[in-house]
């Protein structure tokens, strides 16, 4: 059996936090059957904050798993050396100060740099998982990419939008030609961005080429965007055919059974778009729209270099305040279980690290007032896996 350590900002009903270590602590529905993690299993919990509602007190208790106060202490089980097989760093949620950006300053950084201080005074390491963006600042993700090559040890990161189901299963062929990609979906910045950005490149990394990383990002914001809309920056066949596959897209006038783009009124519809808006160094575009009180999903759409279009919609379905588990996070804990059992990334750090620069640029961009933005330092290369690993049961 794997141990497992869990660092958590927070633990409490619907967190990132109990999503993860209770599929880790508990069965759970995968496949067509109940799934234990028999391999793999949390034995040691570092809780940065108990609000009233933590649920980990009671975790802690029922399956025998001790909270210790540090997280050095949580990885080494009280002792003076690494003792477990595998770390999660879970840093969302919590109450944590917002910068003059609208970043959350999660202290994903320094749970790291405290897992890698016990790493290097035990003289080895073991795979990590990093829930969602490495961080909120583009330097210090930067330096944890490195680290784990330093020393070595496999390294994962990011969300369940490139593993949950896809509807319909779109899985582009490795080498595949394309011209243009966007996203239609919702949510705040240094948030669900995040989310759709993700949805796009587990996408088009297997381009052609592979990936070659990101030369320019522009953010639009309110008139900015529609003024972007009218002049054509991106493909509105393609956003519309992304829409066409939302669940959730709202109705242009009340009594209407759907949205017509023949009638087009999203300005009345929708209140605060923006748009990151981005030229890939092989030429790619691509484009992630935030369009609150339309839509509610995740929905992708490509231009093929032959013109057609391919679209899939991300599901990820929310689970109803009666239930615990939102269960898109079940593909992802099984990512995580197969990189702690093999001791080898699922899928490449470098796709989050990209990723999260792309957020990263995407937020400065609206800072600066939509600055168009030149970006050398996501030049970031590498090949996606064979398997997408999305789920397909």
């Amino acid at each position: 059996m794997k141990k497992i350590a869990a660092i958590c900002t927070v633990y409490y009903k619907y967190s990132h936090a109990q999503h993860i270590v209770d599929r880790f602590l508990e069965s759970y529905g995968y496949a067509g059957k109940y799934y234990r993690p028999e391999r793999c299993r949390v034995v040691s919990l570092y809780v940065d904050q108990f609000p009233e509602n933590d649920l980990s007190r009671e975790r802690s208790e029922r399956f025998g798993v001790p909270i210790y106060p540090t997280i050095a202490e949580a990885l080494t089980l009280g002792g003076e050396r690494l003792a477990v097989d595998g770390v999660l760093l879970i840093g969302e949620h919590g109450n944590y100060p917002t910068n003059e950006k609208g970043q959350r300053l999660y202290p994903r950084y320094r749970f790291f740099k405290e897992t890698e201080a016990v790493f290097r005074e035990s003289g080895r390491s073991v795979p990590v998982f990093n829930d969602k963006h490495l961080s909120y600042d583009w330097s210090q993700a930067v330096e944890m990419v490195e680290v784990s090559r330093e020393l070595g040890f496999p390294f994962m990161a990011g969300s369940s939008l490139p593993v949950t189901w896809r509807i319909p299963a779109l899985e582009f062929p490795l080498g595949v030609r394309l011209r243009e990609a966007v996203c239609v979906c919702y949510g705040g910045v240094d948030s669900y961005d995040f989310h759709g950005l993700e949805t796009i490149q587990c996408m088009v990394e297997r381009r052609e080429g592979g990936e070659v990383g990101v030369r320019s990002l522009q953010a639009v914001r309110g008139e900015a965007f529609w003024e972007a809309l009218r002049e054509g920056r991106w493909d509105q066949e393609l956003m519309w055919a992304a829409i066409a596959r939302s669940f959730t897209r709202r109705p242009a006038r009340e009594g209407r059974l759907d949205f017509d783009p023949r009638t087009d009124r999203l300005e009345e519809v929708v209140p605060d778009p923006i748009a990151y808006v981005m030229e890939y160094s092989d030429g790619l575009r691509a484009t992630m729209m935030l369009l609150n009180r339309f839509v509610e999903d995740f929905n992708f759409a490509a231009r093929l270099e032959d013109g057609s279009i391919a679209s899939c919609q991300m599901y990820l379905p929310m689970p109803p305040r009666r239930t615990t588990l939102a269960s898109f996070f079940t593909p992802l804990c099984q990512a995580i279980e197969r990189m702690f059992l093999t001791g080898k990334p699922t899928y490449p750090v470098e796709r989050t690290l990209l990723t999260t620069g792309q957020t990263y640029f995407g937020v400065e961009s609206l800072h600066r007032g939509g600055e168009r933005l030149e970006t050398p330092e996501l030049a970031v290369s590498y090949r996606p896996p064979e398997e997408s690993f999305f789920w397909r049961q």
